[in-house]
């Protein structure tokens, strides 16, 4: 007797979102990015679609970062002071598909600098690459509002992925979206009604819930990485059964949480019985990665070149699988 594989029967889809223009659609990129489009639970291939790979998006700093260990800022070299330069040797040698720019020198706990410099930034990592532009602001209400319209106004055309409209704290970064022409974050802690929340209120205002990226506020490999895991599970599952309010692709910051984890950057030194750093910290990223992506994100913001090489290939894996 022939096996018969039980499949699901779902009533909605991911939406499929375009990060990117060429010349031909009025940018500067020599590249676009689609994601989303699922009809499955993700690389359930037997049971529906998965037209668009996940992509591994590199992160870039406005500024050198002091609190990263040794481990991750070794194998990225000398242009850590450098935001174009940084950004232009994660796309030629470490083959990402997207930059994610964070405006992390605007805060006011990290140099208060000005919208002027964000500005500036932004335009220089515009020309040092082709991909599309992740631009991820200060995690500060204020000079969130103060730095992403200009910042927005300036990558104009170019269809970038702008970070991100909060509950308290969306009308401006929405408004600016709407007038320049880029698709939004929308970011909730991990719960499933704001989530929904967030996204209609930016509705409400007018922009399209097909423009929008979730970002569900996600854990690490042993830092709350299954929680998150069931939490954006549900939301995928809802979303194939038909609730349009949480049918967006999912983004998550990897790198960020893995690299929090005392785990990952704590020296040989003091503890010896964990290994050596330079290998557990990529590790401990990549673990992460995979997690994410058996629960559906469409975009991983990555920080270590060796992690990033792994997921390439695990990826590689899951779409031919």
């Amino acid at each position: 007797m022939a096996l018969e594989l039980v499949k699901e029967s779902w009533v909605n889809q991911i939406n499929a979102v375009t990060i990117g223009a060429t010349a031909a659609d009025g940018g500067t990129r020599t590249s676009v990015i689609t994601v989303g489009g699922e009809t499955a639970m993700p690389f359930l291939h037997f049971e529906g679609e998965t037209p668009n790979r996940p992509v591994i998006a590199m992160e870039v700093m406005d500024v050198e970062p002091e609190d990263w260990p040794a481990a991750l800022t070794g194998p990225l070299g000398d242009v850590l002071g450098d935001p174009a330069a940084w950004a232009k040797k994660c796309v030629e040698e470490f083959r990402a598909d997207m930059i994610c720019l964070t405006l992390l020198s605007a805060h006011p706990d990290w140099g208060d600098t000005s919208a002027e410099h964000a500005v500036e930034i932004v335009k220089a990592v515009l020309e040092a690459v082709g991909v599309p532009l992740i631009i991820w602001g200060p995690d500060n209400a204020e000079k969130m509002n103060e730095v992403i319209p200009k910042c927005s106004q300036a990558a104009s055309g170019e269809n970038c992925l702008i970070a991100s409209a909060v509950q308290d704290n969306y009308k401006t970064i929405a408004a600016a979206c709407i007038a320049d022409g880029h698709k939004l974050v929308t970011e909730s802690p991990l719960d499933i009604n704001i989530a929904k929340q967030v996204n209609i209120l930016v509705s409400d205002m007018g922009f399209d819930l097909g423009n929008i990226i979730m970002f569900p506020a996600n854990g690490a490999l042993g830092y709350g990485l299954e929680y998150s895991y069931s939490i954006m599970e549900r939301k995928r599952l809802a979303a194939f059964g038909g609730d349009k309010t949480l049918a967006m692709p999912i983004i998550n910051q990897v790198g960020q949480e893995a690299w929090r984890a005392k785990e990952a950057k704590a020296p040989e030194s003091e503890q010896p019985q964990w290994g050596p750093e330079s290998e557990r910290g990529p590790m401990w990223e990549a673990i992460t990665a995979v997690g994410c992506l058996q629960s559906g994100a469409d975009i991983l913001i990555m920080r270590h070149p060796s992690a990033v090489a792994s997921i390439f290939e695990t990826i590689d894996g899951l779409m031919e699988s």
